[in-house]
């Protein structure tokens, strides 16, 4: 049993029950974190997943009418014994997916370019190094349906990934394609990658200028970064490994943001408001998203039955990915706490 199918295992067990077999490849952790009975508050939540293992957590929620809360337990620090601050950077991984969507959708409606246009039309390049690029349009990249092989899943990118990160396309060319474009989905870090070069080239600057100047400075998001070298790394939360000592937040991941400037993206994002006219009418991506690089996993989520955001922060990840299957558990719990409290 793999990885995957191993945690495809555990949802399934969770959610509709198993046999004594079966739970024998559940960590206890789990089914504990799963079955205990729900808290009454969102603080004694977090207070409980922290006893679960996690070295720090913090949470923002965004209820329609009601003040931001702010939620927080563990260590920002746990060398230095630093409590957990909510107003921490956190580094966001895969979350900021969803600022570049509405980039490009942002740049689609200038008719700066399509989401029809070719791979091929943009990066001529990559002919014959990446399996149909003339066939693969801009949609399937942002939607996931390009078949292109995600980099992050090459073994080799892992042996330095600080140095392999220089050059990560190197770790998905010359690869068969997953599948035909657009005949099925497959999570690829890689089709963000070159949308991001893309995006580049087209504007002639940096993407993250252009993500700046249409999507933060209208919101206000002035805790929002793309780099570890744009900050104070007093300011941004620590991360750890299961297993290891070591604390990775100098390392460089791209994106930080506190959590209440990632709700507030997230609800502009839902509520249309990060659009100009007729922009969320083509946006072709999701409205909830979640992010984990090494030391950090963030889940970002809408729930529009109680027009509710909640951005969770954890500062621990291992390499089973049982912490992430955790880490989803308290989230859920988390939004059954605030529909129950309404």
């Amino acid at each position: 049993m793999n990885k995957k199918q191993r945690n495809i295992l555990i949802i399934r067990i969770l959610l509709f029950g198993g046999t004594a077999i079966s739970l024998f490849y559940v960590p206890w952790i789990l089914v504990k974190a799963w079955i205990l009975p729900l808290p009454y508050t969102v603080q004694e939540q977090v207070d409980e997943a922290i006893g679960h293992g996690f070295d720090g957590m913090i949470v923002y929620v965004d209820e329609a009418g009601k003040p931001p809360a702010f939620y927080s337990g563990g260590w920002k620090d746990r060398e230095n014994k630093i409590p957990a601050d909510p107003k921490s950077l956190f580094k966001i991984a895969s979350i900021s997916k969803l600022y570049t969507a509405v980039a490009l959708t942002k740049m689609v409606k200038s008719q700066m370019l399509s989401f029809d246009d070719s791979l091929l039309n943009h990066l001529p390049e990559l002919a014959g190094r990446i399996e149909n690029a003339d066939k693969i349009t801009l949609k399937m990249m942002v939607q996931h349906r390009s078949g292109i092989p995600n980099f992050t899943d090459n073994p080799n990118y892992w042996e330095n990934e600080q140095e392999n990160g220089q050059k990560a396309l190197d770790f998905a060319l010359d690869l068969p394609a997953s599948f035909k474009p657009n005949e099925g989905y497959e999570y690829s870090n890689t089709n963000y990658l070159l949308l991001r070069q893309i995006m580049d080239k087209v504007l002639g600057y940096s993407h993250n200028a252009y993500i700046k100047e249409k999507i933060l400075i209208p919101l206000n998001l002035k805790n929002t970064f793309f780099s570890i070298n744009e900050v104070d790394l007093d300011n941004v939360m620590s991360g750890y490994y299961v297993g290891y000592d070591e604390d990775f937040k100098a390392r460089d991941y791209g994106m930080l943001a506190t959590a209440q400037d990632v709700g507030i993206f997230l609800r502009a994002l839902n509520d249309g408001s990060v659009f100009d006219e007729g922009e969320q009418d083509i946006y072709p991506y999701e409205y909830n998203h979640g992010g984990l690089v090494v030391g950090y996993q963030s889940l970002a989520e809408y729930h529009e039955d109680i027009d509710t955001v909640v951005v969770q922060f954890i500062n621990t990840t291992d390499f089973e990915g049982y912490e992430w299957n955790l880490s989803e558990i308290i989230i859920n719990r988390i939004v059954k706490i605030l529909k129950r409290n309404r």
